[in-house]
């Protein structure tokens, strides 16, 4: 199975690497996630300053991460003359290094850098909404390097396609979509404190939790730029979701929060487990997903749910989640009753029986949240 995979003139032997985060805070994290199979690592981004960070910084549940880091907590110099030569002579695979984040900030910091660095991921988390800005700052790194830049794009941009363009415009080649959601909040009810952030309390928040948003950038993006690569970030969890990124348009992924949550050798688990996946989903190769167009099934006429009464456990899921009152379940009958008078064919109860029992409502099959 061949999953290799081609970005800005980068090849890798397969699409996973790690976000910027604290997993790749200096080179010894670096060089652990490297030796886990990955096609290519990323830094943590690095600053004119170093970050002063707040502890406690980072909670996570099955769902989502919390954070209040920053940016990398180490002096860009400690970067320049320790941790980056050391990477360049030991990594086996491409580096792509993360700045951030003013205009201002690029011009000290790429000359320095460039001799490391395979691409640049620029973070602009900092920098406000203001798309002029975000050409600046592409225009100033442009000047220092000719490596590949890919700007990485926070949620909260208004319009992110907009935000593509002006990077291509003033020399950028990609964009890495999508950054954490934020601003966020967690309150203790019981000391009636907010739980951690910095001074304003307010922390960014990633994971499962926001992967619908972050492919549904991937795939604006990739259809309204389509000559921008992309690397899709964003609640990524295993092989599958690899490829849902893919098919959405990226050339490549990103995680991080899954592995705070699961453990950091998700991203052995994720490559190991990707020919396996690839193949279940009809695939040859990484490319043969990257090249392939998504279709749509649309249709204003319901479609009315079917339930396998052999897998039915007759929990009632579906009779206490329906939203049209239309599904009764009789567990002493062993018996489901579907009112077609009333079924809006909405498809919620499909993706919500714990045993798969229904179908016939989703154009794909079982629980698929």
């Amino acid at each position: 199975m061949d999953l290799s995979t081609r970005f800005a003139g980068i090849l890798l032997e397969n699409p996973v690497m790690p976000a910027s985060g604290p997993l790749v805070g200096d080179d010894e994290k670096i060089l652990y996630i490297a030796r886990l199979g990955v096609g290519a690592v990323v830094t943590k981004t690095i600053s004119t300053k170093a970050a002063q960070v707040p502890r406690p910084c980072i909670g996570a549940t099955q769902s989502y991460v919390m954070n209040a880091e920053l940016w990398s907590e180490l002096p860009p110099e400690r970067w320049i003359k320790e941790i980056l030569p050391r990477l360049k002579r030991e990594l086996k695979i491409p580096l792509i290094v993360s700045v951030g984040y003013t205009k201002e900030d690029m011009e000290e910091l790429i000359p320095e850098l460039d001799e490391f660095a395979d691409a640049f991921e620029v973070s602009t988390h900092y920098v406000g909404k203001d798309l002029s800005k975000i050409g600046e700052i592409v225009a100033a790194i442009r000047k220092h390097t000719e490596k590949p830049i890919f700007m990485k794009m926070s949620p909260h941009i208004p319009d992110p396609v907009g935000f593509a363009k002006v990077a291509k415009e003033n020399g950028a080649n990609g964009v890495v979509a999508i950054n954490s959601l934020g601003p966020t909040l967690k309150i203790d009810p019981n000391k009636r404190i907010v739980v951690f952030g910095g001074k304003d309390s307010f922390v960014w928040t990633s994971g499962p939790a926001i992967k619908p948003l972050a492919l549904a950038m991937v795939y604006m993006l990739s259809r309204e730029v389509p000559d921008m690569e992309i690397i899709g970030v964003g609640g990524i969890k295993s092989a599958d979701d690899v490829v849902e990124f893919l098919l959405a348009g990226a050339k490549a992924v990103q995680l991080l929060s899954a592995a705070l949550i699961h453990g950091k050798d998700i991203y052995k688990r994720i490559v190991e487990s990707l020919p396996r996946v690839l193949e279940k989903y009809g695939f040859s190769s990484v490319e043969e997903v990257v090249n392939t167009k998504l279709e749509f099934e649309v249709s204003c006429s319901p479609n009315h749910p079917r339930v396998d009464l052999s897998k039915c456990t007759f929990c009632k899921t579906c009779e206490w989640v329906c939203p049209y009152w239309a599904i009764f379940v009789h567990p002493d009958r062993r018996e489901v009753v579907v009112d077609e008078e009333k079924c809006f064919g909405c498809g919620l109860c499909q993706t919500r029986c714990p045993v798969n029992a229904i179908s016939g409502v989703m154009p794909v099959e079982g629980r698929w949240l």
